[in-house]
């Protein structure tokens, strides 16, 4: 979508398409995450939940707000040319702010969620890929800052898209590290698993 709206300004007569096309993907893609959110928080307020079920993998609906703040937000800073989309900026406006307003709030949950898994019930905190899962949603919500910030001019978004950023960073090398720990154990374990043959003579 957001590529849609770069392209849009260099396709002669199917500009106007495509601008109109990106707004109506926008508003559907919120509508979708609108009701996969209300099925998930179903899920996680009235069942009875598992150290298991809170996985990494639960940051991807963080990110996914993110994503539509971003999305949202390149809307409004772009200028379709066309009065019926420009009349529908303040919606979009206002709606992208609430995005990114849910995304904020996905992250002390999701905190808390990963405290109550390794600190109250001793889940060992191990590597494993689906950590990769926190790295990217943390990118996404300091971009989506920025755009905002950019967006809706106002400035103190910045800094925390800055500070974002460097969580963002701080919890890639640390997945990273945990990738090359993780890869090292199972190479040696590999070579331990192996039978060596006699050299031949």
């Amino acid at each position: 979508m957001i590529l849609g709206t770069l392209i849009a300004s260099s396709t002669e007569g199917l500009g106007p398409a495509v601008c109109v096309l990106v707004h109506m993907l926008w508003g559907v893609g919120i509508w979708l995450y609108a009701i996969l959110v209300v099925l998930l928080a179903y899920r996680i307020f009235f069942f009875e939940i598992d150290p298991d079920d809170m996985t990494p993998l639960l940051w991807v609906v963080m990110g996914a707000a993110a994503i539509s703040t971003n999305a949202g937000s390149t809307l409004v800073l772009t200028d379709s040319g066309i009065p019926s989309l420009h009349s529908m900026r303040p919606l979009i406006e206002g709606v992208t702010l609430i995005m990114w307003a849910w995304a904020t709030w996905w992250i002390p949950l999701l905190l808390l969620f990963g405290i109550w898994k390794h600190g109250v019930r001793h889940v060992p905190l191990t590597y494993t890929p689906m950590l990769w899962g926190i790295v990217f949603p943390l990118g996404m919500y300091s971009l989506a800052s920025l755009r905002l910030s950019l967006a809706a001019d106002f400035p103190p978004l910045r800094a925390i898209a800055l500070a974002v950023l460097w969580i963002s960073v701080a919890a890639w090398a640390a997945t990273f590290i945990g990738l090359v720990i993780s890869s090292w154990r199972s190479f040696q374990e590999f070579k331990r698993l192996v039978p060596r043959h006699p050299a031949a003579h």
